[in-house]
């Protein structure tokens, strides 16, 4: 290995270990659920937890895009890690509505501005025709966090071993090391960075919701998401509700979701280079749309987990292609849509909100039903997809 290669793999590894940070946020869907169990709160009110986290994207994407341009990328990463770090701090404390509802506040808050700056710090070590394939893998770490939450929280709440009296909440501080240890790395850790690009303000970026093409894509992420979180989200209710499973063993139909979705992540880079973009959206999408009927349909546990299993690896990489799509339509606004799209994300507040109402309303079946409707908007969206 050569001396580039080994400077480049020191500078990797603390930015992956951001990435795996990065999945903290989606230990929202497992922690709501226990604190709908400690708390005997109603789907819509658990479901605030989840929408919490997300609607910080739609106020923080752009303005985070513009402070990255003053300070930096890499301090933009530090100071989201940093805020991460305190949403982690307060669950220790104790589980009561206000000081979780601050937790997911600020971890939603932390994560806006990590999603926002860690792919362009990625871009100054890894650049070209490697870079893609970098940020799929980086998607891939993120994912084995994501998945491992659940099976933590489950360890914490049945072992008999000392959990300092935490239970499922022993999560929060195994994670917050973990980012303590990010935030030292990373800052130790130089990274040349290339002088910054002309900020972008909302005004740039919601004038291009005018293009149809843009909006398309928009809205498209904002499906993803919904469906991304939702289904984090009802998995384990759906366990629940129909096999009579008790939280404990119900939080692996997370876990699940998140195996496939992490598998979906690695094979799909291989995959794209074999096939066209559309061609795979439409694979990725039917295979949902066959999830969404198996779970309509079927109270049968193989049905239930073989659905939670497409979900994961058809939504996978739903969003790298749409936000490539949307990149490759106005290559000259590249700072525009980025905020944009990422606001987008937006969509993990919407979704939870109309599936908690619905779950409340018609049990689990309505929160499945809300996320079919983004399935069929995503089947939509693939015709209008270049091959």
């Amino acid at each position: 290995m050569n001396t580039t290669s080994q400077n480049n793999l020191s500078r990797l590894i603390p930015v992956m270990l951001c990435f795996f940070a990065m999945g903290f946020v989606d230990l929202v869907g497992i922690a709501s659920n226990y604190v709908k169990a400690d708390l005997g709160l109603s789907d819509s009110q658990a479901n605030i937890f989840p929408s919490l986290v997300f609607f910080w994207f739609l106020i923080f994407s752009v303005p985070t895009g513009i402070l990255m341009n003053r300070i930096g990328r890499k301090k933009t990463v530090l100071l989201s890690l940093v805020v991460t770090f305190a949403s982690l701090l307060l669950p220790i404390f104790g589980d009561s509505y206000m000081l979780m509802l601050c937790s997911f506040s600020l971890l939603g808050i932390g994560n806006a501005l990590m999603q926002t700056s860690l792919n362009p710090l990625l871009s100054n070590i890894i650049s070209g025709d490697k870079l893609a394939s970098s940020l799929t893998f980086g998607q891939f770490v993120k994912a084995i966090a994501s998945f491992l939450a659940p099976y933590i929280a489950m360890w914490g709440a049945t072992q008999a071993m000392p959990t300092f009296g935490l239970g499922w909440r022993i999560l929060f501080p195994i994670y917050m090391i973990i980012a303590v240890i990010a935030v030292l790395w990373l800052g130790a850790t130089p990274i040349e960075e290339e002088r910054p690009d002309k900020a972008s303000g909302f005004a740039d970026c919601l004038k291009l919701l005018g293009s149809p093409f843009i909006l398309l894509c928009f809205v498209g992420i904002m499906c993803h998401v919904g469906i991304d979180v939702g289904t984090n989200t009802t998995a384990p209710k759906i366990l629940m509700e129909r096999l009579g499973m008790s939280l404990d063993e119900a939080s692996f139909a997370t876990s699940l979701y998140f195996i496939f979705r992490t598998i979906g992540c690695f094979s799909g880079s291989i995959i794209l280079q074999k096939v066209s973009a559309r061609l795979f959206f439409l694979i990725s999408v039917l295979c949902m749309l066959a999830a969404m009927v198996g779970l309509l349909t079927s109270d049968a546990d193989s049905v239930i987990y073989t659905s939670i299993a497409l979900i994961g690896f058809g939504n996978s990489n739903v969003f790298s292609i749409i936000f490539s799509q949307a990149l490759l339509s106005m290559p000259e606004k590249k700072n525009e849509i980025s905020g944009l799209m990422i606001m987008g994300l937006f969509g993990g507040t919407v979704f939870p909100l109309l599936m908690g109402f619905a779950s409340d309303a018609a049990g689990q079946d309505g929160a499945v039903a809300v996320m079919a409707v983004g399935v069929i908007y995503l089947l939509i969206y693939t015709m209008k997809l270049k091959k």
